[in-house]
């Protein structure tokens, strides 16, 4: 697979991005109404580091997202790297919550 990432000494990407000097991204997730991102992620943006202090359902899209119960789970406590476009994929500048189980914090930080 061809990668822009640095190659460590058995050819596996290096995951090295840097964080967007001011691009953070704090979203209340409830139980009762999915939430959005009020700042769409930048065009350039391609990475998304997503961390919720709850269980959360979510769903990445437009300004018109909405995460449902059902769609995809993501556990409390996990730091995870999300992809959101670039490289012949389409840009996803939004990035929707809902609670699973009670109200939490969601922290999402864009990289490049």
């Amino acid at each position: 697979m061809t990668t822009i990432l640095p190659i460590d000494a058995n050819d596996n990407p290096i995951p090295a991005l840097r964080l967007r000097g001011d691009r953070g991204h704090v979203i209340n997730a409830t139980t009762g109404s999915a939430t959005r991102n009020s700042t769409a992620f930048l065009d350039d943006t391609k990475i998304v580091s997503v961390y919720a202090t709850g269980a959360v359902h979510l769903m990445f899209g437009d300004n018109s997202v909405n995460a449902i119960t059902g769609v995809h789970y993501f556990p409390e406590g996990v730091y995870y790297d999300f992809a959101i476009g670039g490289y012949g994929v389409d840009h996803t500048p939004y990035l929707s919550v809902l609670a699973a189980d009670g109200d939490c914090t969601v922290y999402i930080s864009e990289k490049v």
